[in-house]
This record gives C-alpha cells, structure tokens and sequence, in this order.
C-alpha cells in the first residue's frame, strides 16, 4: 500500500488564542481490543521488576519493552486499564504498592482529580501523538481537502451536510476519542483559554451537527481502526495520526486515508512514563534506568521506522512520512467538572442514541454467586456504579435497552426506553428488573441470540446498535452454531455481539460468535463481571 498524500498543511489561526506550535509524535496502537484480552493478574514483585499500570494504546510496545531487561536490566511488567478506570485507581491510592509507575497516553484528566498529583512524581515524555481526522483519499479530493487548509468548522459544516462519515472512540472509554471531544469543543467555540461549561453550552448545537455523522464507535483506539478495516464502509476515522500512518501500511485498505490536519488546532497525548510516588527507592532506579533507554537515539529511531511514532529526541529527525504540517495545540479543561460535562454532554446529548440489547443467561447453572453477580452489575449500569467511569458507563439519555433472559428458551424481550431528560425512573425499573431474575433450567445460547438480532431488525440501523451476549456455560438446548451462523449471514443489517466469558463458558464457541458478528470477548472468568459489562460501555 501506498503512502497517504502529505494531507492538509495547518496554518495559524487567526484568533486571540495564544497557542504554542508543538513538535508532536505518534504512535500505533496496537490491533486487539482492550476488552478481548484476558485481565491480567495483579503483577508479581521482584528486586528487577517495574510494575506499571497502562493504557492499552501502549500494548504494541510489549515487544521493545522485553529488550529492557537484557539492556538495562529492567523487566517490565504491564497491565492495562482504561483511562477513566486508571485516573480512578490512580487518584484513589489503589496503585500505592501493587504499581511502581503508570503509563497512560495522558495524565491530563488523572491531574485533574483532587489529590491525584500527589500520588505522581517524576513524568517522562516518550512520545506524543494528536488526534486527527483521516479521510478516504477519494472523499478527501471530492471534499476539496487535499490541498488546503481545513478547519475543525470545515469539518463539522460537511458532517451536518451528510458529506462524510467517520469513527471515533467513546472519549469515556479512550483518550483518542477524549482527546477529539476536546479539540473539536475548542475549535468549534473559538475557546482562546481552557474549555469550560460556558463554552461546552455554547458548543454542543455544532457538535450535533458534527457527530451526526459519526456512525462507528469503539472502547479502544485499536478496535477502531480494525473495525474500520474490515467494514470498508466508513469515509474516514478520527484517531491518532500513528494509527492512521499505521492503516494506510498495513496493507488491509482498499483505497489509503489523507490525514487532515486542520489548521485551527489538535489536542496531542505525550505518553508520559511517570513513576508514582509511593514507589520505593529500588523501583525510582529502575525507573530512571527504563525511561532513560526509551529516549536513546537508536530507540526513538526504532519506534519512528517500526511503529510509526515521531521521535522526540532532537538527534532523530522525524522522516518524510509524517509530512511538514505544524501543528496547533488546543486549550484542554483545567477543572475536572468541565471535563466530565463535556462527555456527560457527549454522550446524553450530542452523539447518536445506542441500542443496547442483552442476553442473558439465567440458567441453572447460574444459581448462587453467578446470578447475584449478574444482578449487581445490572445495578451498577443503572447508576449505582458512582465513580467517574461508573457514571459514564451507565445506561444513557435517550438508549433503548432490551434485556431478553434466557434458560431452556428465550424469554419475552423486556425494553426499557431511557428519555432525554430525567433517566431515574427508568433506571429504577431496570434495577427492579435485575433483581426479579431467577436461575433455572437449561442453556439455549443460539435460540437466544437469533430472538435478540430479530427483535433488533432493521429499524435501529440509524443508531448504535449491539448485543451483549453473557453464558456461563454451553450451549445444551436448540439450534446450534452453524444454525446461528446461516442465519446471521442471511441478515440485511448486522449488529456486532459483544461476549462476556464467565464461569465454564464454551470459549471456542463464543470466540467464534465475536468473530462472526465483528464483536469483541470480554474474559469476566477471573475478574469482575461488573466491570466486565463497564468496559462493553465503551463499544456501545
């Protein structure tokens, strides 16, 4: 596959915001979905071993990272979080002892917190990356983008004109999409200081108009761009320009992507490597040893010709790839009640509504413990949940939601429609739901499923639809797999199934139903099922 073309190149921006020009690095996420790894169990300490707490959009460094030890003597040891999910276990003292240092693509939300920069101490910028828009380069060229500059306003005047559609990640689930609310709020609300509610009110009629033409989402930036590989439908996606770089070489696109760097601005993540506070004396040293190794010359050259990052030492000059276009960066919230109304207001109010349908099993098997999981995590999703990922993970404003419980046979679907405005009463009825359900008879997983994509049909195409899919065991009554998949091959419209392992669940089986139906499996066997059902959010 070719190079894309050089994209759009950014100007200044002709306003009173004082803005610095950023020397940015990007970065290629790695193709699995957070959700379709197992969750790692807590890291074992060792004299030689840094435990670090990380974004998923670092996992494709793993690799590299196995080189530490052998180089410097360091062996990292990483498990993943989302990046709500990590502020949280950061700012609440949850990290304190079982990590040594964090790696998130950004630690602007997390400082936001109270009390969280004092769990922080020494931050190391590996790499940078902002957030842009990649077109098709036959839409880019139709649109005129090809060749001058474009403006967040540009964007969103062709997205209200149905001119182009794209995929961007749940800024509650993924900094990419995060990162893109912000610049895009910013922009759109000439916004010369930090993005405030004043400034999110004045904004949010634009970014209707802009969003309405988003019409995929995804809980990581990985998925995003694998989904947006194998569907081929979408014009384009907003994603970090590493990603973008890394499609257009991967060989899996039809037709490349022309990255547009719109020339009123970006918000970048900078990677900081950051050792926590509570580290000991020993982990502060193999800290220094590690980040230290990740800015030599000879790596920040490796993961610019290997990963598509920019370097940020200035004795590697970034290659011709990333183009000559400066790039502008956006003012980002400096209280975090801004930054949590703004996704509030994203996700209740400006994008397209979901529909949500959930199969459940209540078999026999689930009786005890497994079906009083169950039930708290349906209560968790209704808002009992109050951290700041469980409150953005809850059933939203304006979501259609379907419960169809299932034994011997499927039950009689149940749909709760949540309004614009005043979601309780209806929440309170899905948690009054939850704890009506009872355990008994046997496992008809396909029957199930094949009554869910039915009662879904054609109507909600417009919206975000998926199904999640919960067994704890195998199928034992009804049609079978290759039932399920003849008629799901049949189906006009499709929706993806996400599948949530749990107890004794027939893994091959329901691996293959992701697979099938583009879905992702999320492993509850050894964690949480609650917070397996909260990572879903991010994809719904």
């Amino acid at each position: 596959m070719s190079e894309p073309s050089p994209g759009v190149r950014a100007g200044s921006r002709p306003t009173r915001r004082a803005l610095a020009l950023l020397a940015v690095l990007p970065m290629l996420i790695a193709s699995a979905a957070c959700g379709g790894t197992d969750t790692p169990a807590t890291p074992v300490d060792a004299p030689d071993a840094l435990r670090v707490l990380a974004g998923s959009e670092i996992k494709d460094l793993e690799p590299l990272l196995k080189r530490a030890q052998d180089a410097v003597g360091v062996r990292v040891t990483l498990s993943y979080a989302g990046t709500l999910d990590g502020a949280d276990q950061v700012a609440s003292g949850g990290a304190d002892g079982t990590y040594d240092a964090t790696w998130f693509s950004s630690n602007r939300y997390l400082s936001l917190i109270d009390g969280a920069n004092a769990r922080l101490s020494t931050q190391t910028k590996v790499m940078v990356s902002p957030v842009l828009l990649g077109l098709k380069a036959s839409k880019a060229r139709e649109l005129g983008w090809d060749g001058k500059p474009v403006t967040w306003n540009d964007i969103a005047s062709a997205a209200r004109a149905h001119k182009f559609t794209f995929g961007m990640t749940s800024p509650a689930a993924s900094n990419s999409g995060f990162s893109a609310l912000v610049g895009v709020t910013a922009a759109l609300s000439d916004a010369g200081e930090a993005v405030d509610k004043a400034q999110i009110d004045a904004a949010t009629p634009k970014l209707k108009r802009f969003f309405s033409a988003q019409t995929l989402t995804a809980g990581s930036s990985g998925w995003l761009a694998d989904a947006y590989a194998k569907q081929g439908t979408v014009d384009g996606l907003v994603n970090y320009e590493s990603v973008l770089l890394g499609l257009n070489a991967s060989g899996r696109l039809k037709e490349p992507l022309t990255l547009i760097y719109p020339s009123d601005g970006v918000v970048t993540a900078d990677y900081p490597l950051t050792l926590l506070s509570s580290a000991t004396p020993g982990k502060k040293e193999l800290y220094g040893k590690l980040a230290a190794w990740l800015r030599r010359p000879e790596i920040q050259r490796e993961l610019m010709t290997t990963t598509y990052r920019r370097p940020i030492v200035p004795e590697v000059r970034p290659d011709e790839r990333f183009g000559t276009a400066p790039l502008v960066e956006l003012p980002f919230p400096n209280r975090r009640s801004a930054a949590d109304e703004l996704i509030g207001v994203y996700l209740n109010q400006v994008r397209k509504p979901s529909r949500t349908l959930f199969v459940l099993d209540t078999s026999g098997s689930m009786t005890g413990d497994r079906i009083d999981a169950l039930k708290q995590a349906l209560t968790a999703l209704s808002g009992a949940d109050t951290s700041a990922s469980g409150s953005f993970s809850r059933f939203r404003d304006r979501e259609t939601v379907t419960m169809i419980p299932f034994s011997t046979a499927p039950d009689a679907p149940r749909t709760f429609a949540l309004p614009e405005r005043d979601p309780e009463p209806v929440l309170q009825q899905i948690r009054s739901y939850g704890e009506g359900l009872r355990a008994s008879g046997g496992t008809a997983i396909f029957d199930s499923l094949r009554a869910a994509y039915e009662q879904a049909g054609s109507a909600a195409s417009g919206d975000f639809t998926s199904i999640v899919l919960m067994t704890d065991g195998e199928n034992t009554d009804g049609s079978s797999y290759d039932d399920f998949a003849t008629f799901y091959t049949s189906l006009p419209v499709k929706f993806p199934t996400f599948v949530v392992l749990f107890g004794d669940s027939d893994v091959g089986a329901m691996r293959q139903i992701a697979q099938l139906t583009g879905g992702a499996t999320f492993d509850a066997r050894k964690g949480s099922l609650a917070a397996a059902f909260k990572e879903i959010r991010g994809y719904q």
